[in-house]
């Protein structure tokens, strides 16, 4: 009697950075047959963040708390009590309810990445969210005046360009879980985020790095809409490659995917209150450092700019599975 064909393996896709953007693309990506590994930042220093690392000896969970309700098949209610933020009262004002529990699950566990996976089982997270050390870092920035500032949170108030950044300790180890997940991975993403401040710091955990550039995965930077006031002022997209490849000291990436569409002028005045500015598509210099590019209308506009979370996902999967394709 013949066996019934086996059902195609599901790719494995790996997701690095941290911030809104990163968990906006989630949102698509969860829709998708795939595989999805999160390895997100733990170098947030500020607000409820900020203070649980610092009473708690513990990586900051703000990131890790958004990458997870994103990933979650969790009642709107619970996904909106768990970003829930006490206004008032000694001690809790500003401190989200999804950053207090896991904050108690990595007391209760006894450790951080630990907690993070018995409350991705409680809400039936779709894939795997892990932080990309198991200890809090510290991000600092060389400034193009010489100036060394310290803190993730101070950088882009900083008022100055950003020569690099680096972190303390500089010789941090990876999540072990993470570093496997890269090694078996069909696809890895990186970005959208703060180039500085959410993508780079996973970056420069030396393993991390190291691990993707001996990968066979297919390889893509989601480029950032807008600048970004005090870290990406009048980037454009190969600014953005170029600060990459500068840190980790080579072209890192196969594909970079890009928005194209216009954005209403006005919506553009709004945002350029506040320092920000498209960043511009210079197409001829990315193709010419070799990138493939993909572009299309990415953006959706409601209070805030945002990627297009379906459409990003569908051209992400349909790279991967052309990939695999393509690999046999």
């Amino acid at each position: 009697m013949s066996r019934p064909p086996s059902k195609p393996r599901r790719p494995r896709v790996v997701v690095i950075g941290g911030g809104t953007g990163l968990s906006v693309m989630l949102r698509g990506l969860k829709e998708r047959p795939i595989d999805i590994t999160a390895i997100v930042t733990v170098a947030d220093d500020g607000g409820s963040s900020g203070i649980l690392r610092s009473e708690l000896q513990m990586p900051p969970p703000g990131d890790i708390r958004n990458v997870l309700i994103a990933l979650a098949d969790a009642e709107p209610l619970l996904a909106q009590t768990l970003q829930y933020r006490f206004p008032a009262g000694t001690g809790l004002a500003g401190h989200s309810l999804g950053n207090l529990m896991l904050a108690a699950m990595c007391d209760i566990s006894g450790d951080f990445a630990t907690g993070v996976r018995e409350l991705s089982r409680v809400l039936a997270v779709r894939g795997r969210v892990l932080p990309a050390a198991s200890h809090a870092i510290v991000l600092k920035a060389e400034m193009e005046s010489g100036d060394i500032v310290e803190g993730e949170s101070k950088i882009p108030l900083a008022g100055g360009a950003i020569k690099r950044v680096f972190i303390d300790p500089p010789d941090v180890s990876p999540l072990q879980e993470a570093v496997e997940a890269l090694q078996e991975a069909d696809a890895i993403l990186v970005g959208p985020g703060s180039l500085y401040t959410s993508i780079l710091p996973n970056l420069l955990v030396p393993q991390i790095t190291q691990t993707i550039m001996e990968s066979q995965a297919v390889k893509v930077f989601i480029c950032n809409v807008m600048t970004q006031p005090g870290e990406t002022d009048n980037y454009s997209v190969s600014d953005h490659l170029r600060a990459v490849r500068d840190h980790v000291g080579c072209d890192l990436f196969d594909y970079v995917i890009v928005n194209n569409g216009e954005i209403p002028p006005q919506v553009q005045d709004r945002y350029a209150e506040k320092g920000a500015r498209v960043v511009h598509l210079d197409l001829d210099e990315v193709t010419k450092k070799g990138y493939k590019v993909i572009a299309d209308k990415l953006v959706l506009f409601r209070t805030y700019l945002r990627h297009d979370a379906d459409k990003l996902s569908h051209h992400i999967y349909q790279l991967v599975e052309s990939w695999m394709l393509k690999k046999g």
